[in-house]
């Protein structure tokens, strides 16, 4: 079974950059689509940036220009890069990765990480 730890989040000024990890461990079978998702207090989880494994990208629009999503599949770990952060991003982050399983895809969530923009 596939185990996901996220790191990187924080406190941070609005404009200023955090940049998030999240590496896979344990049994891992072929890995397709790594993602990441945000939970803002009060609100639903939302998608936020998905990197295939061939390389495709999809931001949602409130990050698009500002974030960007990267993947090391030597280490099995996918980065956001964000930049340009605004309060309205707090929110605690969470890694999605899709593996191909024998019996079909399975999709695993890290535990999450809080990024907090302070005004």
């Amino acid at each position: 079974q596939m185990q996901l730890v996220e790191s990187g989040g924080g406190l941070v000024q609005a404009g200023g950059s955090l940049r998030l990890s999240c590496a896979a461990s344990g049994i891992i079978f072929s890995i397709n689509t790594m993602a990441w998702y945000r939970q803002a207090p009060g609100k639903q989880r939302e998608l936020v940036a998905t990197t295939s494994s061939g390389g495709t990208t999809y931001y949602a629009n409130s990050v698009k220009g500002r974030f960007t999503i990267s993947r090391d599949n030597a280490e099995n770990t996918v980065y956001l890069q964000m930049n340009s952060l605004k309060p309205e991003d707090t929110a605690v982050y969470y890694c999605n990765v899709e593996e191909r399983l024998p019996a079909g895809p399975f999709r695993s969530w890290g535990r999450g990480t809080q990024v907090t923009v302070s005004s």
